[in-house]
């Protein structure tokens, strides 16, 4: 009797001072992480933790009416929205009641860091080390997949397969969540929270990250690091005006894919099926067996849809009814079992939800950037801008890795961003 009173009192003591919310915040982001990379259970787990650590906070009326006035949270908010009032005009209601369901944590996951008690830097960092370091680890697992049978993988890659990881994630997802961690690695390493061999450490894991994606030779990894590289290239020239970095990080970015290409035969391998997909397609010869191709088929369909009902789209639950419909009509010669859908979340937009569909997704992806303590925050323009790069090349929403792994990320960098972003400023204003 006396336990129990003591842990009533213990956890009443933990609810009032905040730690409760802060600690359930916790678990919901370690939740997330284990989650993206080895444990569907665990990242659906996740938002329902992040929603009882909202609820956990002590002044939660005065915080649900500051995050009502968060742009992050409210994008995200009319993103969900809109294809809650897609219902009037879908044709597909039960894919919409399955995708409203879904798509909750568009909602829940930002209003969780929008209101409860946020981590501290140290918890933060913490989570971020998890981050690398499972990314790191896993990497290293699917390389050494990889060198079991090197003649067989390097096959796979010649017909246009990856090495899948070790743990199942879908290769696209998992090469994304690669290049992001080798940035988060690099930005980590700034931080006042990291000793000297913990900073060794780190650069250790980017430079093994960088190493593992090439040997793998996964396409769309490649593509977002060496995207997101240019793009840093260009900032430091344009906007900061750091002439001899910018030109060194050029110079490298000219060497290192040439390095890579003439050493490594998975990116022999990958670049010449690449070539044979590309010059598959303008001849229009067969492209069953042909992945770009294919993509580039969906891309052509999807924008002839696109331009057919252009104001307000097809409805979003509508999207693939719509691609199979558009291809009995002109198929490219492929076969019903390789009619891809969009593979590019801008054209998912605007097919199933017209202008209005694509301005919603812009806004949720860079109008961020046009908050000024959010664009001088290089974690939130590298996720962000990685996530505009990977979503030129599939549609990243439409998956359920790919889903979580955006809305977690975006919850605790961009949302968590603007939200102590503007305590500040209300605290200096005082």
């Amino acid at each position: 009797m006396t336990q129990s009173v003591a842990f009533s009192f213990s956890l009443r003591q933990l609810y009032h001072d905040g730690r409760l919310s802060q600690y359930l915040l916790l678990l919901a982001s370690v939740a997330a992480v284990i989650g993206l990379f080895a444990s569907r259970a665990m990242v659906s787990l996740s938002p329902v933790v992040g929603f009882l650590a909202a609820m956990a906070q002590p002044q939660l009326a005065e915080r649900l009416r500051t995050s009502v006035r968060l742009r992050t949270c409210l994008a995200m908010g009319l993103l969900y929205l809109f294809w809650l009032v897609s219902v009037v005009y879908t044709s597909e209601l039960a894919i919409w009641r399955h995708e409203v369901y879904r798509k909750l944590p568009l909602v829940i996951v930002p209003l969780a860091f929008a209101v409860a008690v946020p981590l501290n830097l140290r918890q933060r960092f913490g989570i971020g080390l998890l981050y690398v370091g499972l990314a790191t680890t896993l990497a290293l697992g699917t390389l050494g997949r990889y060198l079991l049978n090197p003649a067989e993988a390097n096959y796979e890659i010649s017909i246009g397969h990856n090495v899948p990881a070790i743990t199942g994630i879908f290769h696209i997802h998992f090469s994304i969540m690669l290049a992001l961690a080798f940035f988060f690695a690099l930005l980590m390493r700034r931080s006042a929270l990291a000793s000297s061999a913990l900073r060794w450490g780190l650069l250790g894991c980017a430079v093994v990250l960088c190493l593992i994606m090439h040997v793998l030779a996964y396409r769309t990894g490649l593509l977002v690091l060496y995207g997101m590289l240019l793009l840093d290239a260009a900032l430091l020239i344009v906007l900061k005006r750091r002439f001899l970095l910018g030109a060194v990080l050029l110079l490298g970015l000219t060497v290192l894919p040439l390095l890579a290409y003439f050493t490594l035969e998975p990116i022999q391998r990958r670049v010449s099926v690449s070539l044979d997909d590309l010059n598959q397609y303008k001849s229009g010869r067969d492209i069953n067996d042909y992945s770009m191709a294919k993509r580039f088929a969906a891309w052509k369909t999807a924008t002839i849809i696109a331009s057919q009902h252009l104001l307000v789209g097809v409805a979003p639950a509508d999207v693939d009814a719509a691609m199979i419909d558009q291809y009995s009509y002109q198929n490219f010669g492929l076969l019903p079992k390789n009619w891809v859908m969009t593979h590019n979340q801008y054209l998912e937009a605007i097919v199933g939800g017209g202008i209005v569909g694509l301005l919603l997704w812009l806004l949720v992806l860079f109008g961020p950037l046009l908050q000024p303590a959010l664009r001088q925050n290089p974690y939130v323009v590298h996720f962000l801008l990685m996530m505009a790069i990977a979503n030129l090349v599939d549609s990243l929403l439409q998956m359920q890795t790919g889903f979580n792994m955006f809305v977690f990320l975006y919850g605790f960098l961009v949302v968590d961003t603007e939200r102590a972003a503007r305590l500040t400023a209300a605290n200096s204003a005082v």
